[in-house]
């Protein structure tokens, strides 16, 4: 921690600026300060200005998240003066808007005036092109600077002020369309625990998540993420670390061992005490991950923009070599103007960030323009069986005693035990003896075995339920009455629960998850797009597994009986065979099969782990989704094609017609800086247009 001096210049309820002189530091770095201070919970927005040392910030309203920020600011992280990264000065349109009229009216004022007025409005882009030049060799920057450069030595200072008023048009539609992807990209991945168990005297107590402090004891349960870092004080669990630390296997924690915000509970409960909380915590981290991934950029954009500073010296050479074999400097100059970097540079990072912002409105969120581009590749859709294609919870569809007790009897003795269980059997068991009225025996001694099955005693009597390895073979009981039953469900793709009281097989009872209805429809569609393969891999049995592919026939493949591990090999496989893969998956086991296929996709309800895992998260239980973002994918892909395509036509015109001297270099600008602007304003239009949703969008534009 360092400790820093702020103070509160301005404020107004919900909204106050601080001065953090701290920010002047050489390698402070204020995308990151930003991240954590929008951690905070009850934080909405926060814009942090490095140069003036100052940061705006809206929040709820409440005392306790205003306490809470000035808390961070006055003991900053010292990742917050690491790894800095160059803040840009925002485009404000007021000035664009001042620049456009005052280039406009420039040609009624007397021409010292003129020539004053022109300097100071190219100044900086004159400045910027020198520094480049000095410390990068020629780019695009230099290039800017040699058009306004010559326009001012010509005295053509309506075309000078033009060429600097269109450069900032474009930065500012870039900017415009970046911060708003950004700021949604924040707010849907940032962590969302809003409330905890906090053990008090021995009683747990739900309480919000903005209310802990160091020191309170928190209860963290199977499945559950941990919010905080602290230390064991009670229990053993076994934590689930990968998106933290990288470990592949869980690790056990017990009373005396640290845990870290961000893990996940696989098996077992812990009572933690809490250390730190908020941006003090691993899911600072997280924040650090999203800055540090928004910063990136895609092979595509890093294509275009080394393409845009390769065509930068060829247009400056054209220039200087007219000059010197026409010593026109008017011709020089209207060729300088035709600059073909200026919209590869931009077109492409606009249309996929707009892109990735209309997909998240519309139920996608994907992470970074790296994933995006990704997207666009992939030929094989490689399906988790349970949560994706079907619901991921089960009902029960058979019930079948084997001696003489009643069907509802049978299902209340399951319930009875079930009850306190979490596992999807149980709740399908107990949903359905509650649907049906059924009173539940009070059980004791209900005893968990983690992957066989549950064992309760009722009136004194012990009821087991679980798999008939759990029954037949730990607890010596025959399950062999059963049999017939078993097999006729096991071949209708059903899962099996046995059930056994005192000492004896009471019954079956059968379970199938549902399919999800659109599943077929979107199937179809993909098959029809780019995907010429689909897979499904699944933990189930054979017989579970093949009555799936019955009822979907457009999956190609299916795979069964399978471990995570064993999901991961597969795609590794795919991909070893020249398939582009994308695994969709819900559970924390999906997490190596996310990270080993070339993109990850997690559902809305899938595990935290899954949705770090992944690359792109669907934000609605509807798979209708993937094939719109696949589709948004493909067309943004024809957008930057036909950006390109546009640029190099258009600009070559406007060259060629600048070589004949056919037209001035003011009306050279402003052909070739509407160019631009026009295929910016494309790109973002097609960028931010809804998914059809109808898999008929069009193959070309």
């Amino acid at each position: 921690m360092i400790a820093c001096s702020t103070t509160i210049v301005h404020e107004i309820p919900r909204r106050f600026r601080v001065r953090c002189p701290a920010l002047r530091h050489r390698h402070a770095d204020a995308l990151y300060l930003q991240a954590i201070l929008e951690n905070i919970s009850g934080v909405e927005s926060v814009r942090v200005n490095r140069y003036a040392a100052s940061i705006t910030l809206i929040y709820d309203g409440i005392d306790s998240t205003r306490t809470a920020v000035l808390e961070r600011l006055h003991n900053l992280p010292t990742d917050a003066f690491t790894n800095y990264q160059k803040q840009t000065h925002p485009i404000n349109p007021l000035t664009l808007s001042g620049l456009a009229l005052t280039s406009l009216v420039l040609r009624f004022m007397p021409p010292p005036l003129q020539s004053v007025i022109s300097l100071f409005i190219g100044l900086p882009t004159l400045l910027k092109g020198i520094d480049t030049l000095h410390n990068q060799g020629i780019k695009v920057d230099v290039l800017d600077a040699g058009a306004v450069g010559f326009s001012l030595l010509r005295r053509d200072y309506f075309t000078a002020n033009m060429i600097v008023f269109l450069l900032g048009v474009g930065e500012y539609l870039e900017q415009l369309s970046e911060d708003k992807t950004t700021g949604l990209l924040k707010a849907l991945l940032r962590p969302q625990v809003e409330e905890v168990w906090l053990v008090k005297d021995g009683i747990e107590v739900r309480v919000p998540f903005s209310q802990l402090q160091p020191g309170h004891v928190i209860r963290c349960g199977p499945g559950e993420l941990v919010p905080i870092d602290g230390i064991v004080v009670h229990g053993d669990a076994l934590l689930n670390q990968s998106s933290i630390t990288g470990e592949s296997l869980p690790v056990h924690k017990q009373a005396g061992d640290r845990v870290l915000s961000g893990a996940l509970i696989e098996e077992g409960k812990l009572e933690i005490q809490v250390e730190t909380v908020g941006s003090d915590t691993g899911m600072a981290r997280i924040s650090r991950f999203l800055e540090n991934s928004l910063r990136s950029s895609s092979q595509t954009q890093r294509q275009s923009q080394e393409l845009a500073d390769r065509l930068v010296p060829v247009t400056f050479a054209l220039g200087i070599g007219i000059f010197l074999a026409t010593r026109d400097i008017r011709r020089s100059a209207a060729a300088l103007t035709v600059d073909y970097s200026c919209a590869i540079k931009l077109a492409t990072p606009l249309a996929v960030k707009t892109a990735m912002y209309s997909a998240a409105h519309h139920g996608a969120l994907i992470k970074g323009a790296q994933a995006f581009d990704e997207l666009s590749s992939v030929d094989t859709l490689i399906f988790d069986k349970t949560g994706t294609l079907t619901y991921g919870e089960l009902v029960v569809t058979d019930i079948q005693p084997v001696r003489r007790v009643s069907k509802n009897k049978l299902l209340a003795l399951a319930a009875g035990a079930e009850e306190h269980y979490a596992h999807p059997v149980a709740k399908a068991v107990v949903s359905a003896a509650k649907e049906k009225g059924l009173c539940f025996p009070p059980t004791s001694q209900v005893d968990f075995i983690v992957a066989h099955g549950v064992s309760a005693y009722i009136d004194g009597k012990q009821v087991l339920a679980g798999s008939r390895h759990f029954i037949e073979e730990d607890e010596n009981i025959d399950c062999s009455t059963a049999d017939q039953h078993a097999e006729r469900f096991h071949n209708d793709g059903k899962n099996v629960l046995y059930i056994a009281h005192d000492g004896r097989l009471e019954g079956v009872i059968a379970l199938r998850d549902r399919i999800r209805p659109e599943a077929a429809r979107v199937l179809t569609r993909l098959k029809q797009r780019q995907i010429k393969k689909i897979i499904v891999l699944t933990g189930d049995h054979e017989k579970t597994a093949l009555a799936l592919q019955q009822q979907l026939p457009q999956i190609d493949q299916v795979y069964w009986d399978l471990k995570p591990e064993d999901k991961a090999a597969i795609i590794k496989e795919l991909k070893d065979q020249g398939d582009y893969t994308a695994f969709i998956g819900d559970g924390v086991n999906d997490a190596p099969a996310l990270i080993t296929a070339d993109v990850g996709i997690s559902l809305p309800g899938g595990a935290d782990l899954a949705k770090d895992a992944a690359q792109a998260i669907l934000l609605r239980e509807d798979l209708a989704i993937l094939a719109d973002v696949l589709d948004l994918v493909a067309r943004t892909q024809r957008t930057i094609r036909n950006s390109f395509y546009a640029t190099i036509g258009f600009n070559t015109l406007f060259l060629l017609l600048a070589i004949a001297g056919r037209i001035q270099p003011v009306t050279s600008a402003l052909l070739h800086n509407l160019n631009t602007v026009g295929i910016l304003g494309y790109s973002a239009a097609r960028g931010l247009n809804s998914p059809t949703g109808s898999g008929q969008e069009e193959e070309s534009d």
